[in-house]
């Protein structure tokens, strides 16, 4: 959904190399649960199975539906104000000494920063890193020095200034 967002291109076209397609309704479009997947018959065979070995079988399951149907109605479009939420996060991080980040590789609401080799000493690497700001903002390291942060509907422009100030203040 955020490719098709960011890039404007139909969503048939950035899955036409695919054989399996995963969407998710959750996070970003605002449901509390739900994913589907698009494949071929026998993939789709496999995938029903695998997902009923690890209970992923659900009943009543219309509400989610419900809430999956009114997600893609409803909270496509408004994948910008992640994705503008997460440049604006970029923005931040660019005067925090010790972060390296190019805003403009940000194209929709996940956000790829490095640690200084000197920072990375000073917290142990990039894992260490989320984990002391966990309780604060939320990341992933993604590499000795690569974090990721991802925006969301319940990410607001104000919790990214936030977010953007206590990642200084722990860089200092």
């Amino acid at each position: 959904w955020n490719a098709h967002v960011a890039t404007g291109r139909d969503l048939s076209a950035i899955a036409a190399f695919a054989d399996t397609v995963s969407v998710c309704f959750s996070k970003g479009l605002g449901c509390p649960v739900g994913s589907c997947v698009a494949g071929d018959a026998d993939t789709l065979k496999r995938v029903r199975r695998i997902r009923k070995m690890l209970g992923g079988a659900m009943r009543q399951s219309g509400v989610l539906a419900g809430a999956a149907l009114f997600a893609l109605d409803n909270n496509i479009e408004r994948l910008n104000d992640d994705h503008a939420t997460a440049r604006r996060l970029a923005e931040l991080l660019t005067a925090v000494p010790g972060i390296e980040i190019d805003p403009d590789t940000v194209e929709t609401n996940m956000v790829y920063f490095k640690l200084s080799p000197q920072l990375s000493e000073r917290f142990a690497g990039a894992e260490r890193f989320c984990e002391t700001m966990d309780e604060q903002v939320r990341m992933l390291h993604e590499g000795e020095r690569t974090v990721r942060a991802v925006t969301h509907l319940h990410i607001t422009r104000e919790m990214i200034d936030e977010a953007g100030r206590r990642i200084a203040d722990a860089c200092v």
